[in-house]
């Protein structure tokens, strides 16, 4: 951004600039990483400085101008995005994020267990199956509360096509939802789990997982991580104990994340990996395993 090109009015550029947070919020919502939110939302500053002063002083609410813009940024950058994706090196996760990464101190901490939802891993990788329009759809009206008719202005569509997507980008969700454990269950599930990785006995570990776990490893070419998939309760389990051994140097702790309990691999006192997993009827279902250090930026005292 060009410092030289300012607003007229300090409290309106205040107000602009005071968006940021909010903009990455909700980008990261949208595109599920870090650094392609940062992008969108520089972007969207991008075309705020462009205009001109008189342009920018007939915007009555730029804050509204600029969630608008940022959401019509993330709705191209999806339909690019996964052209990119086919072209990263093994499997594609959403960035995990810590806890309350997009919530403040004073939030209600009951509204903060709804917020971590909304950028839990499990739910991203529900977004990443919808068509973009379905996304920004759900991400605006769902979780940030926008009307329709102002959610149609954004997406260039009729508020009852608007209503529709939602519609359809909500039973999605609430599929997902239905699939996975209450809070307490899934902590519970995932502590017995991980005594039992501890203990190294293979066939204790089976039966702490689904007989049809997957687990996903997201290295993005640049950190050791399994190519594809790993599917079924044998094979996740001697992956993860065969894992542990080829890791000497790096701590396992337990770790509260965006998906309840998890783990955090830990090295020379940085965080190098992260692992959510999903419940289901007493045993794990799924587990999320990110090693790529380009999406661990926030674990290591960055900040948005």
């Amino acid at each position: 951004m060009d410092d030289r090109t300012t607003a007229d009015d300090p409290a309106v550029d205040a107000e602009v600039l005071g968006e940021r947070r909010h903009l990455v919020s909700l980008a990261f919502r949208m595109l599920g990483t870090i650094a392609e939110a940062e992008d969108a939302v520089q972007e969207t500053y991008a075309r705020w400085y462009r205009m001109s002063p008189q342009e920018r002083d007939a915007i009555e609410v730029p804050a509204a101008w600029l969630t608008r813009v940022a959401s019509r940024v993330c709705l191209d950058m999806l339909g690019s995005a996964r052209a990119r994706r086919e072209l990263y090196v093994g499997p594609w996760l959403p960035e995990p994020v810590p806890t309350q990464a997009f919530t403040e101190p004073e939030v209600d901490p009951a509204d903060r267990v709804t917020l971590d939802d909304s950028v839990s891993s499990a739910l991203l990788l529900v977004l990443e199956s919808m068509t973009p329009a379905e996304r920004v759809v759900f991400v605006l009206h769902d979780v940030f509360a926008m009307p329709f008719a102002e959610v149609a202005e954004t997406v260039g569509r009729t508020p009852a096509a608007c209503r529709q997507l939602a519609v359809s980008a909500r039973r999605k969700v609430e599929d997902s939802r239905t699939r996975r454990a209450p809070r307490a269950e899934h902590d519970a599930v995932v502590r017995a789990f991980a005594a039992a990785a501890q203990g190294g006995d293979v066939q204790e570990l089976i039966r702490a997982l689904d007989p049809d776990v997957v687990l996903t490893s997201d290295g993005g070419g640049r950190r050791g991580a399994a190519r594809n998939q790993v599917v079924g309760a044998d094979r996740v389990a001697r992956f993860l104990l065969g894992s542990i051994g080829k890791w000497p140097g790096v701590e396992l702790a337990a770790q509260e994340t965006t998906d309840g309990l998890g783990f955090a691999l830990w090295e020379e006192g940085r965080i190098v990996g992260v692992v959510t997993l999903d419940v289901h009827d007493g045993r794990v279902t799924a587990l999320r395993l990110m090693v790529n250090p380009a999406k661990l930026s926030l674990w290591n005292g960055a900040e948005l």
